[in-house]
């Protein structure tokens, strides 16, 4: 029998942690109690979303592998399928009961043997598809679907690749956050650099209501724009800080330097590095988020 290749949603927006929840129990999971109405067999309650994931979740066999999706085209691990406990009876649910869900949440478990040889060792990084092997929208919406558009051999592929590898983290909203802690510690960004000490230009809206995130001096006095993005920058990322520089350069009659700081890999391809090089040239710097933590006494 041929081996399928499926795509289960991870629902990290609505239960955070829980592809971390995923790779400690080696399994995926679903939704949809049988104490609900929601059966796995025969009539039941619940609308397409239901009638299909079940109808699917059946079809999964042992030796199938299944690609864990995340939200913005992110892909967690490959799991080769090594059984299931999926019955109503079977419920086990990785979100623990509360008073808002008494029976918890994602009970239908998919058990799974992580591929560790493929993407990065690191357990914080996911990897973010690039266009040419991204699902298709059919693969994407649904929350189980079987994977038709991409073969397990290309899908590896792009996973192998650092340039596709970012932090779990990288999609969350800390733009405004980062950009406040670069103001306040810019060189921890670049030894020498200073915040800018005209309020005025600092806080500047072009003519065409662009605002500038950061505007730094470095040790010669050549002011620096600071362009701070949370997700795996893009070549209209780079444009839009170049056009910054030159509309800088224009209503302020100086040079200025840009650098765009992003949450994507480290090793970005070759189209972000050949227009990065353009005039005015942009340096690329990757930030990390780390907290430390110690007993206070």
């Amino acid at each position: 029998m041929t081996t399928r290749l499926w795509k289960i949603n991870c629902m990290e927006d609505s239960f955070p942690g829980m592809w971390p929840r995923w790779f400690k129990h080696q399994c995926a999971a679903v939704g949809w109690a049988g104490k609900w109405g929601f059966h796995l067999t025969g009539k039941t309650k619940g609308g397409h979303g239901w009638i299909r994931a079940r109808r699917l979740i059946q079809e999964i066999e042992s030796g199938d592998f299944v690609i864990v999706s995340l939200r913005g085209h992110r892909v967690g691990r490959i799991g080769e399928v090594t059984g299931k406990a999926i019955e109503d009876g079977d419920w086990d649910p990785l979100v623990p009961p509360s008073r808002e869900r008494s029976d918890g949440e994602m009970g239908r478990r998919i058990f799974l043997r992580w591929d560790l040889t493929t993407g990065p060792d690191d357990r914080e990084m996911v990897v973010a598809l690039p266009e040419t092997f991204r699902l298709t929208q059919g693969e994407l919406r649904p929350t189980v679907a079987e994977v038709r558009s991409l073969t397990l051999t290309k899908l590896r592929r792009a996973m192998d690749d650092p340039a596709n590898w970012v932090g779990l983290l990288s999609q969350f909203s800390y733009e405004k956050s980062l950009s406040d802690y670069i103001a306040a510690y810019p060189h921890r960004l670049e030894d020498g650099l200073l915040p800018h000490p005209d309020k005025k230009i600092r806080e500047r809206v072009f003519k065409d209501r662009g605002r500038l995130d950061v505007l730094l001096l470095d040790r010669e006095s050549l002011p620096v724009i600071v362009e701070c993005k949370q997700h795996q920058p893009t070549v209209g990322d780079i444009g839009q800080l170049q056009r910054y520089i030159r509309r800088f350069g224009h209503e302020e009659k100086q040079k200025a330097r840009g650098i765009l700081v992003h949450g994507g890999a480290r090793k970005l391809r070759a189209e972000m590095r050949r227009a990065a090089r353009r005039e005015p040239i942009i340096e690329l710097v990757q930030f990390r988020v780390g907290v430390d933590f110690s007993l206070s006494g």
